[in-house]
């Protein structure tokens, strides 16, 4: 087992090494509540400018503020409806000119207090407003804090697919507080979870080994487990992000594993709540895995392995289990308008457990089987 995921092993801080972009992902308890000491390094001047949800306001925002005045850090704040609905053009510009009408100045710094919505609206918004703004991550979902707040990507939804408009853009910190996977329902830490598994998937076997065994453990509340698979996981992602920050290779976009199909899915249902990013990723990673099978790139066992491995902690496991039809076709044409499509060529990740590769154009005959079996 990797040093890395013994439970005895202290937390601490993950480094993202971007040169001078670089910057560290702090993982620990009672984060929040220290939020102005954390945050003290990267002001350059005691004021900031907190974007936040209805959810997510009602859970942390008082215990912010509480933090900010503690360190004599005034704090405007600006509320967006909660759920992925929020990533959308009206809502940028809407959060734009509130931002520009609460005063907020190049060198001042935008908190995105939330889950992946937040962080990707609020990231996005600090790319753009007066052309550069600085922004901190205070991811408060299993997601966010082990995928979506790390890496710089940045942007919202179109009609025409997830994050198609949006922007490389690195937080200057990221903070994740633990106690805050405590206000989670157990359906949105089982989502997060799915992005956690997926960097077993992709190349590390021993540690989809350990989660095998602590999964359950990890969706409890086990505070050691869940420490380890935040911490691992950011350690992956930092890894991949150093060595290909703007996917222009190959190794960054490996992240996507499952995502094509997921996306397709989370597209078809409208964004409307019906599925969690983590759950599309989830059955996304599936789909992979059946068509990697089909197509000669796997063992039939990943597949089952992978599925059994979902069934054990509760997670949806094929697109049947949503509760609803999709049309086969349509969800290929989402596909088309993924952003990994290159030359009109769909990409996928594909490949067995702990070996993910990029494969281009596979035979669409294979792609259609895998939607279904998943459906059927």
């Amino acid at each position: 087992m990797p040093e890395s995921l013994d439970a005895s092993t202290p937390c601490e801080a993950v480094r993202v090494p971007l040169g001078d972009r670089a910057y560290d992902i702090v993982i620990a308890e009672g984060l929040i509540d220290r939020l102005g000491t954390e945050l003290a390094s990267v002001l350059k001047r005691p004021k900031v400018f907190i974007v936040t949800d209805t959810r997510v306001a009602e859970a942390h925002l008082g215990r912010a503020l509480a933090a900010l005045d503690h360190a004599n850090i005034t704090a405007e704040v600006v509320v967006l409806p909660s759920g992925e609905a929020t990533k959308s053009y009206g809502t940028f510009t809407e959060l734009l000119d509130r931002l520009l009408g609460l005063g907020a100045e190049r060198k001042d710094i935008l908190v995105a207090l939330g889950g992946g919505v937040i962080g990707d609206i609020t990231g996005f918004a600090a790319s753009v407003l007066r052309r550069g703004m600085d922004f901190v991550q205070v991811p408060t979902t299993l997601l966010a804090q082990v995928d979506s707040s790390v890496g710089g990507k940045t942007g919202i939804n179109s009609p025409f697919g997830k994050n198609l408009i949006g922007a490389f853009h690195q937080p200057r910190k990221v903070i994740a507080d633990l106690t805050a996977l405590d206000t989670l329902s157990a359906r949105e830490l089982r989502a997060g979870y799915a992005e956690v598994v997926k960097y077993g998937l992709i190349d590390d076997l021993p540690f989809f080994e350990w989660l095998e065994k602590a999964g359950p453990a990890i969706l409890a509340g086990d505070r050691a487990a869940q420490a380890r698979a935040v911490a691992h996981s950011c350690a992956a992602k930092a890894r991949i992000v150093g060595e290909d920050e703007r996917e222009t290779g190959d190794r960054r976009a490996l992240l996507n594993l499952g995502h094509t199909f997921g996306h397709a899915l989370e597209a078809e249902c409208g964004y409307d709540g019906t599925l969690l990013h983590g759950e599309a990723v989830a059955i996304g990673m599936g789909m992979a895995l059946d068509a990697s099978v089909r197509l000669g790139l796997a063992p039939a066992a990943d597949k089952t392995r992978y599925l059994a491995h979902l069934a054990h902690v509760g997670m949806k496991a094929r697109a049947a289990d949503i509760g609803r039809t999709f049309d086969i076709d349509k969800l290929i044409g989402h596909m088309a308008q993924d952003k990994k499509v290159d030359a009109g060529k769909l990409t996928f990740i594909l490949g067995p457990i702990g070996g993910a590769r990029i494969v281009q154009n596979p035979d669409l005959a294979a792609i259609r089987a895998s939607l279904e079996d998943s459906l059927a």
